[in-house]
């Protein structure tokens, strides 16, 4: 029951399946969610994303333990909390939204410092914190363009 969980968490209900860009399968998934959240403002955004952050490293080891795999590409719940992070420094904007789920997804894949070397980290801590640097740097051009609060 606990690896079936971790599975379907891991996996963000199975977005980590799609055989094309997983990574950006989960990243489009977690639109909804933030969608939910964005009216209760961006401490509940980020609130969310750090639970879902602490339960993604829990449910990547499982993966990595069964599959034996450093950073297997069906675990995806690391990229719904990056963009999570990226989109709580988000305007309510449907263009806003766009900028940030697309700045995320380049920062997820260039891997600017620290992301890359974040890496490194052990297991699912690995896994999960260079999505949370890819978030943090696109809340951090979504401020610097306009399009993030202010």
């Amino acid at each position: 029951m606990k690896r079936a969980l971790a599975y379907v968490l891991a996996t963000w209900f199975g977005c980590g399946f799609v055989p094309l860009a997983p990574g950006t399968a989960g990243t489009l998934a977690a639109v909804p969610l933030y969608l939910v959240l964005r009216s209760s403002g961006p401490a509940a955004v980020l609130f969310v994303a750090t639970a879902l952050g602490v339960i993604g490293i829990w449910a990547a080891d499982h993966v990595i333990a069964k599959t034996g795999l450093k950073d297997p590409q069906i675990v995806v719940i690391d990229e719904v909390v990056g963009v999570l992070v990226t989109l709580a420094a988000s305007r309510p904007t449907s263009s806003s939204v766009v900028m940030g789920v697309v700045l995320f997804r380049i920062f997820d894949q260039w891997k600017p410092w620290p992301a890359r070397s974040l890496e490194a980290l052990p297991g699912g801590l690995g896994v999960m914190m260079d999505d949370v640097a890819a978030g943090v740097w696109g809340a951090v051009v979504l401020t610097i363009i306009g399009v993030g609060l202010s």
